[in-house]
């Protein structure tokens, strides 16, 4: 069964892409241009207003400069 979009994991997935975002000092509307969505569309990621599936996952890091192999590390050791 798949969790609620409101269980601790998903807030501890949410603080970890809002930390790859600002690590990379990117702003939402700058991200949301390199992934070629709104605005609107990270905040409501960031805010649990929306899920994420892997493949957005992937392309987020990347936006990010970031390499997913290493960021998924560090989100299953943060408790995801």
């Amino acid at each position: 069964m798949t969790p609620s979009i409101h269980h601790r994991r998903y807030e501890v997935l949410r603080k970890h892409l809002r930390s790859l975002r600002r690590s990379a000092s990117l702003t939402q509307t700058e991200l949301g241009v390199r992934l070629k969505v709104d605005q609107s569309h990270i905040s409501k990621v960031e805010r649990g207003e929306r899920y994420m599936d892997v493949l957005f996952y992937l392309d987020w890091c990347r936006a990010c400069k970031q390499h997913p192999e290493t960021a998924i590390t560090v989100l299953v050791k943060a408790g995801a």
